[in-house]
């Protein structure tokens, strides 16, 4: 299964939702491809493309594969943590803020910049490789989430934003 780039030998049609404006401090909007929010459980409650070049057959599916792979590196940076003592066992679920955190990673084709608030939600935004520290933008794009989802009484937790 191919998660960005390469070829594909079915395609999906994109859905008929138009694109929301690209995040703050992503330039022109050209270099954000996907933004996700997860809850604490693995929920995703909001999932957004605006430059994706391949597109996955199933959408639940790239969800567990992004939230295994934030679990699965978090629990890799606390392990190799050179600052404590103390090491976990892999796989074992960290606090938000415990241990060290990871902010981004980056590949030829494309940087994956992550954030978790202190209570456990996170944020991932993949954008093009030479974007630069998105950190701010993901701490914006939280602000917004409490903001305008958190306070709203309309809105149930851990259900999807629609």
């Amino acid at each position: 299964m191919q998660f960005f780039g390469g070829s594909s030998l079915t395609s999906v049609a994109p859905e008929a939702s138009p694109a929301p404006a690209a995040p703050p401090g992503t330039g022109t909007g050209a270099n954000a491809q996907v933004l996700y929010v997860f809850n604490r459980n693995g929920v995703c409650l909001l999932y957004r493309e605006w430059h994706r070049p391949l597109r996955t057959l199933d959408p639940a599916q790239d969800h567990k594969l992004m939230f295994g792979l934030l679990f699965s590196l978090r629990s890799f940076t606390a392990k190799i943590d050179p600052t404590t003592a103390e090491k976990g066992n892999l796989g074992v679920p960290l606090l938000p803020g415990q241990c060290c955190s990871f902010y981004s990673f980056k590949t030829n084709t494309y940087k994956l910049n992550f954030m978790e608030s202190p209570s456990g939600i996170k944020l991932i935004l993949i954008t093009h490789p030479r974007t630069g520290d998105q950190r701010d933008a993901l701490k914006h794009i939280y602000n917004l989430y409490v903001e305008y989802v958190v306070k709203n009484p309309l809105y149930a937790p851990g259900t999807p934003i629609k």
